[in-house]
């Protein structure tokens, strides 16, 4: 009876102790659950910032391109006096704000043209910026602008890239 009442006792001790060490195991593994999740939705919520950001850029740069091609259309001279040269972009991009810089460069020379988008992203402002030159129409006001020859651009691009290889 007394090696049976011992051996009861030396099993309880020891399913006690498994018991104590499934809890332990229980325990670490939700912790390791818990630090995962957190990583994972933390590596989400940077993606989305991420993707955020390159989407506002890209529409910057739509509404720069657009800026600039008024300009291009009006004409430099034209557009200064149609246009506000800073405002907001209006719905649905209200969040954008425009510069537009046109410095007359002298006689016979293009005006230099800068376009400035900028909106509100993260710590401070972000800002895309596009600068190019456009001439003054020249005589008739309403005269096609076309160029003088066909441009070819991706002939040009094979051209750069059959260059670049020459020069490796």
């Amino acid at each position: 009876m007394l090696l049976q009442t011992v051996n009861h006792r030396a099993r309880h001790r020891v399913a006690r102790t498994r018991r104590g060490i499934a809890l332990v195991d229980v325990i670490i593994g939700g912790v390791l659950l818990a630090v995962g999740l957190a990583v994972v939705i933390s590596l989400a919520a940077r993606a989305l910032r991420t993707q955020t950001d390159g989407e506002k850029t890209m529409i910057a740069s739509w509404l720069a391109d657009e800026m600039l091609n008024m300009v291009l259309v009006e004409g430099p001279v034209n557009y200064r006096k149609s246009y506000d040269l800073h405002d907001n972009c209006g719905a649905p991009y209200s969040e954008f704000d425009y510069d537009i810089d046109i410095v007359d460069q002298g006689m016979d020379q293009p005006f230099r043209v800068t376009a400035t988008i900028s909106w509100p992203g993260g710590t401070g402002r972000r800002q895309v910026q596009v600068q190019t030159l456009i001439s003054e129409r020249g005589g008739d006001p309403f005269q096609p602008r076309a160029p003088l020859e066909i441009v070819d651009r991706n002939n040009r691009w094979y051209e750069m890239q059959n260059k670049d290889q020459q020069q490796k």
